[in-house]
């Protein structure tokens, strides 16, 4: 197993259990335990979690603007988990745009491959908040592209702008045909959650403005709850996953595609 595949396992491994050891770890993946510290030393790096004696624990986040502590992933954190399947539900929802049309992009990792997956002669506005997916969009040929780049505080954590007035005059004045965002889970309560309360107001003022709203989620996300409260599915037309769910999570007039 490579370095960054075995980084993702041990954030998936914090998701669920809340701590993890570094014996158990070095078990697990038949590696010495320098190896696991090294991993664990490079994710702290980063932000993703905070080393205790013998292991790990996820990082906290204050949140001095609302008074409460949260966990959200860095964007390089976030980025290694699920490559494929998010690159197979991003060609999905990619099939959708349509020539002339202006779709909103949010911040989230799982949104990052669309514009690669857009033909170059395709004529498309996109509007996003996110620095990372203009930064992957200069990769590619983007001539008849028209990125706009929503303006308002920046927060590095997450290489995205986020709610203040300069923001929300943005959004006033864009009326997209397509929203493509994702989320932090999917509960079986028919509850979207997010991972970010900084994204949250952003997302939900451009689902209720678009023609159409599709949510990515690759399968970790169903039956997991996010911090905060981003929508109850009434908005979201289109569900776009990489594998099939035990039964659709979302209200019935969403309809369930399943990225190939």
């Amino acid at each position: 197993m490579y370095s960054e595949e075995r980084k993702a396992e041990i954030i998936r491994i914090l998701d669920e259990n809340g701590k993890v050891s570094v014996e158990e770890l070095a078990d697990k993946y038949q590696t010495s335990r320098e190896t696991i510290r090294r991993d664990l030393k490079d994710l702290e790096a980063k932000g993703a979690l905070t080393r205790t004696h013998g292991g790990a624990v996820p990082r906290k986040v204050y949140d001095e603007i609302n008074g409460a502590v949260i966990q959200e992933y860095p964007q390089q954190i976030r980025g290694v988990r699920n490559p494929e399947e998010k690159e197979r539900i991003c060609r999905k929802a990619a099939s959708f745009i349509c020539d002339n049309d202006t779709v909103f992009i949010d911040n989230s990792t799982t949104c990052l491959y669309i514009v690669q997956n857009l033909p170059p002669e395709m004529h498309v506005t996109i509007l996003t908040n996110s620095l990372r997916l203009l930064t992957e969009a200069a990769q590619y040929d983007c001539a008849n592209k028209t990125f706009y780049c929503l303006g308002g505080s920046f927060n590095p954590r997450n290489l995205s702008t986020y709610n203040d007035s300069m923001l929300l005059k943005d959004q006033f004045e864009f009326f997209p045909n397509k929203c493509i965002l994702s989320c932090a889970g999917i509960s079986g309560s028919r509850k979207i959650t997010d991972g970010s309360i900084f994204e949250v107001a952003t997302k939900q003022m451009f689902m209720e403005k678009s023609t159409e709203v599709f949510l990515l989620a690759d399968h970790t996300k169903f039956g997991y709850e996010g911090q905060f409260f981003l929508d109850d599915g009434s908005n979201v037309d289109y569900l776009i996953t990489d594998r099939e769910p035990f039964e659709n999570p979302l209200e019935e007039n969403v309809q369930l595609i399943i990225a190939d």
